[in-house]
């Protein structure tokens, strides 16, 4: 008995020494999950071009002017771009920085949490320098950071360049444009279904079409090198992608295609930013 009771004081007491020293927090294993789950570095640095996408809409998405990410991927006019095409969503050169693949084991706790802070360190500088990170599990049009437009260079630019906008449709405000972080990026404008839908000014059709989740029906056109306006949550589009449109041609039948309920979420964009469309519309 009485040894059998000393055998017990001495696994107790080698259990108690074993929790004296925690075991790391990170390993090599959670280095090798975050690789395994991010195999290209920080979620959202590329996307890959899906049936129906067009480079204006992956901009739109990643809230990008279209020729800085056309210049990012030495992508020409007019733009074409490949099913299964990887688009650079960030500068390679930043991309390149990412952490590599571990090869070997981690030696030590402290090489294993060194590199890992290098690693966040990475990360950080990618996010900075693609603060509009494009998710192909978008689900709605809020936006992900504050984006402030430079008024004048704005104002010389409509007045330089001649665009004359028209409200899209009339109708009340289900929510207006909001600057403040996860704000909305445009107008929502109510009415009944099959409501004739207009474009805001002349231009150039982009973009027809639904890849983009949480717009439903979108229709994206072009005015010119600086300015883009998409119309939203569509029953019908009535315009394809290249066709030339006039200020007031019906586009579009109002619907609620990704919505709560019938509206138009109208949008203009400033060189690839979002901007509040009541200071244009007439």
């Amino acid at each position: 008995m009485k040894l059998f009771s000393l055998c017990c004081l001495v696994l107790v007491l080698s259990a108690c020494s074993s929790r004296q020293s925690p075991a790391p927090v990170t390993t090599l294993n959670d280095i090798k999950n975050y690789y395994k789950k991010y195999p290209q570095g920080q979620p959202g640095s590329a996307h890959t071009v899906q049936p129906g996408d067009t480079l204006y809409s992956i901009a739109f998405r990643a809230g990008m002017d279209y020729r800085q990410l056309a210049k990012l991927n030495n992508i020409a006019p007019p733009y074409r771009i490949l099913v299964g095409q990887k688009i650079h969503l960030v500068n390679v050169s930043l991309s390149s920085s990412a952490p590599k693949r571990p090869v070997s084991a981690v030696k030590s706790q402290k090489s294993t949490t060194s590199t890992v802070k290098t690693a966040k360190q990475n990360q950080s500088k990618l996010t900075t320098a693609n603060k509009a990170v494009a998710r192909n599990n978008q689900t709605g049009y809020v936006q992900k950071q504050t984006v402030k437009e430079n008024a004048t260079s704005a104002t010389n630019s409509v007045s330089s360049s001649k665009v004359r906008w028209a409200w899209p449709v009339r109708g009340p405000i289900l929510a207006g444009f909001s600057n403040a972080e996860h704000g909305n990026k445009g107008l929502d404008i109510g009415g009944k279904a099959g409501t004739p839908i207009k474009a805001a000014a002349a231009g150039e059709v982009v973009y027809a079409g639904n890849a983009l989740r949480g717009y439903g029906n979108l229709v994206i056109i072009r005015h010119n090198d600086d300015f883009l306006s998409a119309y939203a949550h569509n029953r019908k589009l009535l315009v394809k992608e290249r066709d030339t449109v006039v200020s007031g041609q019906t586009i579009a039948e109002m619907g609620n295609t990704d919505a709560p309920s019938v509206r138009l979420h109208f949008e203009i964009r400033f060189r690839g930013k979002s901007v509040d469309p009541k200071r244009y519309l007439k």
